[in-house]
């Protein structure tokens, strides 16, 4: 069996056109950020193909060392603050990698300046299009896609809120700068949830937001919302990733962020993290545990259950993409 080796993978992000500092720790609407490809020199294997920086973790050494020294090696930055993200395996011909991608939110140095480069270049990328460099090794393509996944979801509640209002606050929220929405309410009576489907679908579009839908293909498709979100117990049953460019499911644990990785899938929510107020008695998976599921998962996860917008940074400090609300976007 080839053996496998262990890389640390950096995704550098700052806010678009912006000397690195610390991103927002605060939900202020989803910011146009850029990301950091590298191209391989001369000399080495797949040379002029681009990548995210980073190396091959020592025996001995932890993840997050091997990037902090390979920034500093590679790039002549030391990292003040990163945090767990995806990994994920790939087979190139000449080796077996699996590659432990952590987001590098702060760091001190300017890039290429207090060490030489061992790259042949680097090139910053906006989150969410397409690359403009070329070729880029195979192994990034489904990270490419993740920076464009918005870091807060709205769920909504219109069987609590009511419809109109559900639809005012989505209205503020999308001016605000929200860009992703999943839409529930299952309960509602099938000729309503479709017209406040259609009514949450016009919005999106018009603000450019992502729409999923809870469960239901046929309402997707036919109110051409961006993809589908699937229950716990629609994970279970699905044989194949359904036909939609972005598709999710609710996770509890980490056999089903699992079954969701092997389906291919674009995210999974894991939650409860803390108690909620339909079920304030449940003290919900708290960080530590959240942390702990989530480690080496293959795909984007946002924590769900009593979350706050302030809660992103914590929440990506545990290992998640982002955070998703229900009441409190």
């Amino acid at each position: 069996m080839t053996p496998i080796v262990d890389v640390a993978a950096a995704v550098l992000l700052r806010e678009a056109g912006s000397h690195p500092r610390p991103l927002s720790t605060e939900w202020r609407g989803e910011a146009s950020h850029e990301f950091l490809l590298a191209q391989r020199p001369t000399g080495k294997v797949y040379a002029g193909y681009w990548e995210f920086p980073g190396g091959k973790v020592e025996t001995g050494e932890s993840v997050r060392a091997a990037l902090v020294r390979e920034l500093q090696e590679e790039l002549g930055i030391a990292v003040t603050a990163c945090a767990p993200w995806l990994t994920r395996q790939f087979t190139y011909p000449h080796a077996t990698v699996r590659l432990h991608f952590w987001r590098v939110t702060a760091w001190e140095g300017e890039i290429g300046v207090s060490a030489p480069l061992e790259h042949a270049a680097v090139k910053w990328q906006e989150c969410g299009a397409p690359a403009s460099v070329t070729p880029i090794l195979p192994a990034n393509d489904p990270i490419l896609k993740a920076l464009g996944l918005p870091t807060t979801m709205a769920i909504t509640c219109a069987e609590i809120e009511g419809v109109e209002g559900q639809l005012q606050r989505l209205q503020a929220a999308l001016a605000a700068g929200l860009r992703l929405i999943q839409l529930r309410d299952k309960g509602l009576p099938p000729a309503e949830r479709r017209r406040f489907a259609e009514a949450v679908a016009r919005l999106a579009h018009e603000a450019g937001a992502l729409l999923v839908v809870n469960d239901d293909a046929d309402l997707a498709r036919r109110i051409g919302a961006d993809g589908l979100h699937l229950s716990s117990s629609a994970l279970a049953a699905c044989a194949i990733r359904p036909d939609f460019a972005w598709v999710g499911a609710s996770c509890h644990d980490a056999g089903e962020i699992a079954r969701a990785g092997e389906l291919q899938l674009d995210y999974a929510l894991l939650g409860p993290v803390l108690p909620t107020p339909s079920h304030p008695e449940n003290p919900g998976l708290g960080w530590e545990e959240f942390s702990r599921r989530s480690a080496g998962n293959t795909l984007p996860l946002f924590a769900l259950g009593g979350l706050r917008p302030d809660m992103l940074a914590t929440a990506q400090a545990a290992g998640a993409h982002g955070i998703a609300l229900m009441r409190g976007w």
